[in-house]
């Protein structure tokens, strides 16, 4: 806070008002002057005299408004409820932090139980539920006999399908964001196939589209899908990315069974289709085989969101009849 060093050019001055009639007043009792004349003067005084006004809480000065305003803007601290961690999930925490410091690598055995529990000072109750929730996350595997116990998993990309079609399952991943999901990754995909595709691939892909021809167009729609998500594994595999392939796998999983359970009849063209894409990989054309692969799945997705759409309809006429009948 700052003072003023100099207060009196502020209050008692030469020229203020109060000190001026102090003065007179003086002035006139060492002249003589009568007492009525003097109270006069007084009570005039004390009439024309303005008042000190008190400081209105306005009238701060500019270092403390600009300590009330940042203290008003300082954010104030966020605190979060602790949670204490189960033993369980300790464990599987620090299981999982020897696997990123390179300790533990796929097919290296975990301490036995007893031993387990021993080093890490928990009960042995505590070791086998760690391994059972690590076994159900994919990163151990379980054996039973002589030669069983825990061992690390090269990592299951099925995990990855299984919490994907769980949320599209729960409503929390919609079926057209996810067909939009898929067009956009298999754009990718394809662009990096037709750089890196081999003829052994290009091979794979043809006999592949071979099969289909053998089936009836009025034949089994799971039959179709097996051969739709072989070829969707073998565009996958020839990406040469592990990440692209775990993915293109779950979304491809997820949609081919949304394509069997809606009964969605055989595409007229796609034999076509096949042929032509593969045909624009081989001779590594990226902008015809984006295109020939962007336009299926996009008719693919209209098909499937009129199927949903027919579904939802059908589950509502439904749910109307039942109430008229109660």
């Amino acid at each position: 806070m700052h003072f003023n060093p100099y207060p009196s050019r502020t209050f008692g001055s030469a020229v203020h008002p109060g000190r001026v009639g102090i003065r007179n007043e003086r002035a006139d009792i060492r002249a003589g002057t009568e007492v009525n004349q003097t109270v006069t003067r007084k009570t005039t005084i004390a009439a024309t005299t303005p008042a000190r006004a008190k400081k209105s809480p306005t009238a701060r000065r500019p270092a403390a408004k600009v300590a009330d305003a940042a203290a008003k803007d300082r954010s104030q601290p966020r605190f979060a409820p602790i949670r204490t961690k189960r033993v369980f999930e300790e464990i599987c925490e620090q299981v999982r932090r020897e696997m990123a410091a390179g300790s533990l690598r796929p097919g290296d055995k975990l301490p036995p139980e007893r031993e387990l529990a021993l080093k890490l000072g928990v009960s042995r109750a505590a070791v086998r539920e760690a391994l059972r929730s690590l076994e159900i996350a994919g990163v151990v595997g379980l054996h039973k006999g002589a030669h069983g116990g825990a061992f690390i998993l090269k990592g299951d990309p099925d995990i990855v399908t299984r919490s994907i079609r769980d949320m599209f399952h729960l409503g929390r991943i919609s079926l057209d964001n996810l067909t939009e999901a898929r067009t956009l990754v298999m754009q990718t995909a394809i662009e990096l196939v037709c750089g890196r595709i081999r003829p052994t691939a290009v091979a794979a892909l043809e006999k592949n589209v071979d099969r289909l021809t053998t089936l009836p167009t009025s034949g089994k729609a799971s039959e179709r899908v097996a051969i739709s998500a072989e070829f969707y594994r073998l565009i996958s595999q020839a990406t040469d990315n592990t990440v692209l392939q775990v993915i293109i796998e779950a979304l491809t999983d997820i949609v081919l069974q949304q394509v069997e359970q809606s009964n969605i009849e055989f595409f007229p063209n796609l034999i076509a289709h096949r042929r032509r894409l593969v045909q624009y990989i081989a001779t590594r054309q990226v902008d015809e085989a984006k295109r020939e692969m962007t336009e299926h799945l996009q008719r693919l997705r209209r098909h499937l969101m009129r199927a949903e759409r027919t579904a939802a309809d059908n589950r509502a006429t439904s749910a109307l009849t039942e109430e008229s009948l109660l």
